[in-house]
């Protein structure tokens, strides 16, 4: 099998119509690569296939109609600003039966709240005598699901598998790959052929209780039937309240309900606005209170620090000049000399303490306007410098906080404004309300209806298995015809082929396992072999000392490794030639196995490999380089726009995307020039 191609329309985060060729392109390169940051749609793609191919069944085995048309209609895309009533898959891939290979297309549709559509087409020629219901047979019968998961499947999930304790996991991933899910339902369908041949013989108080238990199982099965019935006659009630609702709430907005709900919260906010205006005005007063002001006045403080200065440079010459005066009498009397000498120099002392004076009076006013102390001028300085500055830095901040609080007050006043008075809107919420406890009490109605039925069905199951039970017990008692004798003989035979045939395929299972686990694990692991128990199958991990592994302490790369491993040995033993989907293949993995399983597990894997990664799993390197980086077909890269809520498909991966975007820039550059 190898799929051609993928069209997504309207699906998940794909808004119109997508379509994505998956088939590879080249011999030896069976992987498409498609990368996309988380949240960009990657899982879609395999979502895609699963609903395509499986429908209901792709969601579980349990789920209602009702139920898988929620699921359905949650697909449909929402984007921002666009809301879709219908969506579609299409699915086209090549399939060979008995060596005649043929191309199937399949196109399932849907809109919302409605049941799905599902045409099926073999070579371009539609298969219209096929309904719905054979149509989706005919694909379980081709791909059946239990086959699909284990080539198709999540790599976050997977690790379920190495977690299971009990084998249940792997028990029904065998017996599905085996057919013993067929043979089962064939034992089953010979009992009931049985069973009234084996009544023929049995004692008559057997009989009547046999009866007794088959009028009880009618009766609960019955009585099953009446409870669903009751249970869906709620359905369109509900539907019919979720109208009124709807129909209720718009009346609401048309009458500016949306700004009534959120009255009481914006007079909350005002209240806190003001209380918050009030606080910061008051820091204002205060600041404006200390040394606020001085910033208010650079050019006059400036003069005045000036006048200081000049002030402090007068005041430390006329110290000078007293000093000196009182110093110049002693000076004059210590000089040497006769008392001409003695005159000359003291005419040429005072004519320089002269001179220095005028000088002095040229350039300042003798004048202290402010005559302030050394410590006061520190005072007023720092006052200027330091203090008003900072009282600025924190009034620019009070400001804008009362700028922005201001702001929201005169939104909030508008919302207010906005709101209609309370009693136009009361009765319509009083509606809403009252509907709403309508709408409870009836979905509690249908879930009790709907529990009560479960409660008769497992009733009527639990009753069908006593009858069993006691059908088995004269089964060996019988004397039948030959028809019954071979049914019998049938149904032993199918006992011990059952058994025989999963013990050969678990040997084969357990073969295929250890050398995909050695293949994959690191160096330490590669002694480990594996036992898988035939009846519980649970699966043992024995070291090279036949000791048995606790699979409980593997680390969660280690179970994950073990899980693929699983996964390719069921695989391979079932012979099937399917691709592998594999969704965050390497998210708990450390570097070590990871490169193993780039290199070891993924280039061949299959016939065709498509992964869906994020940058941080298939990087730079392993996108670029070796045996993983040759195998790649073509890539992808899955860009979500985060305005439009949409994502859409680019060729070429995140390196290689803008790789391309800068030799397209670059050609065009050249040819400008």
């Amino acid at each position: 099998m190898i799929i051609k191609s993928l069209t997504l329309n309207n699906f998940r985060v794909f808004n119109g119509v997508n379509n994505i060729n998956l088939a590879p392109n080249a011999n030896n390169k069976p992987i498409v690569l498609f990368g996309g940051l988380n949240g960009a749609g990657k899982t879609s793609i395999l979502t895609g296939v699963r609903v395509a191919l499986y429908g209901r069944a792709a969601f579980g085995f349990n789920m209602t109609t009702t139920e898988y048309q929620q699921q359905l209609s949650a697909l449909i895309h929402k984007g921002n600003g666009v809301q879709h009533n219908s969506a579609s898959i299409e699915l086209v891939f090549t399939y060979s039966q008995q060596g005649v290979e043929s191309e199937y297309k399949i196109i399932r549709s849907w809109k919302k709240d409605q049941k799905d559509k599902l045409a099926l087409y073999k070579n371009e020629v539609p298969e219209s005598a096929l309904g719905y219901e054979q149509c989706q047979a005919f694909l379980n019968e081709l791909i059946p699901i239990g086959i699909a998961d284990l080539f198709f499947f999540d790599g976050e999930k997977i690790a379920d598998l190495a977690e299971d304790q009990s084998g249940a996991v792997l028990q029904t991933a065998v017996r599905r790959l085996l057919g013993i899910d067929v043979i089962e339902r064939l034992k089953n369908d010979l009992n009931i052929f049985l069973k009234p041949h084996q009544s023929q013989s049995m004692p008559d108080k057997v009989k009547n209780e046999i009866a007794q238990l088959e009028k009880q199982r009618k009766a609960h099965e019955e009585n099953y039937d009446t409870l669903v019935n009751k249970a869906d006659e709620y359905i369109p009630q509900i539907n019919g309240i979720n109208d009124d609702i709807q129909k209720a709430q718009n009346d609401v907005m048309s009458l500016g309900g949306a700004w009534a709900k959120t009255k009481a919260q914006e007079e909350a906010k005002v209240k806190e606005l003001q209380l918050s205006k009030a606080n910061i005005e008051a820091n204002i007063r205060k600041e404006m209170e200390g040394t606020l002001p001085l910033a208010l006045a650079k050019s006059t403080l400036s003069n005045l620090l000036k006048q200081l200065d000049i002030e402090s440079e007068i005041k430390q010459k006329q110290a000078f000049v007293n000093e000196f005066s009182k110093y110049k009498t002693q000076l004059i009397e210590s000089l040497s000399g006769d008392e001409s000498a003695k005159q000359s120099a003291e005419s040429a002392i005072e004519q320089c303490l002269s001179n220095y004076q005028s000088k002095d009076n040229a350039n300042n006013t003798e004048t202290l306007l402010l005559d302030l102390s050394e410590r006061e001028r520190g005072q007023i300085d720092h006052q200027i410098e330091v203090a008003s500055k900072k009282s600025y830095t924190e009034f620019e901040q009070l400001k804008s906080q009362l700028n922005g609080i201001e702001f929201a007050l005169d939104g909030a006043a508008i919302n207010i404004a906005r709101a209609p008075d309370e009693s136009r809107v009361a009765d319509k919420l009083k509606e809403i309300e009252h509907l709403n406890d309508t709408k409870t009490k009836a979905v509690l109605a249908r879930n009790n209806k709907l529990t009560d039925a479960k409660t008769a069905v497992e009733k009527a199951i639990e009753l069908a298995k006593n009858i069993q039970k006691i059908h088995d017990k004269y089964k060996t008692a019988t004397n039948v015809s030959d028809a019954v004798q071979n049914a019998q003989n049938t149904n032993s035979l199918l006992e011990k082929f059952a058994k025989e045939l999963t013990e050969i395929r678990v040997k084969q299972l357990e073969a295929e396992f250890i050398k995909s686990y050695q293949k994959l694990a690191r160096k330490n692991d590669l002694k480990i072999s594996a036992r898988i128990n035939t009846t519980t199958f649970d699966v043992e991990l024995i070291d090279e000392h036949s000791n048995t592994i606790n699979r409980k302490e593997l680390s969660a790369g280690e179970k994950q490794i073990y899980a693929i491993a699983i996964l390719e040995a069921l695989g391979k033993t079932s012979g099937r030639k399917l691709p592998i989907i594999i969704d965050t293949p390497l998210g708990r993995l450390d570097s070590h196995h990871r490169d193993k399983l780039i290199e070891r597990y993924f280039p061949d894997a299959s016939h065709q490999v498509i992964i869906l990664s994020t940058d941080t799993e298939v990087d730079e390197n392993y996108f670029t380089q070796g045996k993983f980086g040759d195998s790649i077909s073509h890539a992808y890269e899955i860009q979500f726009n985060g305005e439009t809520k949409a994502s859409k498909l680019a060729e070429g991966y995140f390196w290689d995307q803008k790789a391309n975007e800068t030799i397209s820039k670059a050609v065009n550059y050249v040819e400008a020039i």
